[in-house]
Formats: C-alpha cells, structure tokens, sequence
C-alpha cells in the first residue's frame, strides 16, 4: 500500500475537511396556508404549489 512520505499539516488537513460539513435545508413559507416548504415542492400541509391547489389533505384525526 501506497504511504504518504510526509505527514500532513493541521491547515492542510483542515482546509479538506472544511468541505465535510452539512447545511440545513432552505426552507420558505407556503403562500396558501404561511407554513414552512422546501423550494419546488407540493405543501404538505395544504397540497398548493405555485398557487394551486393539486390535492386535498386529510386532517389527522385525534385519538384518545
């Protein structure tokens, strides 16, 4: 197996990592009902995208 002659520096160890890290997710607000959605997608909680509405939701029933 192939060995690295030199160690690496910390900077340069560090300046690879830099690009390991996660971001969170862009998120805006459903025009129709004002709660949060990804970019591109169908609300989940009223089912418009881009001002239409494309299918009813089910409201989640209670137990108990």
């Amino acid at each position: 197996m192939a060995l690295p002659k030199r160690r690496f520096s910390r900077a340069r160890r560090d300046k690879r990592r830099t690009q390991l890290n996660l971001t969170a997710p862009n998120l805006g607000c459903c025009p129709q009902c004002g709660a949060p959605v990804r970019p591109h997608q169908v609300c989940s909680a009223c089912g418009a995208y881009r001002g239409r509405s494309l299918f009813s939701v089910k409201a989640e029933e209670k137990k108990g």
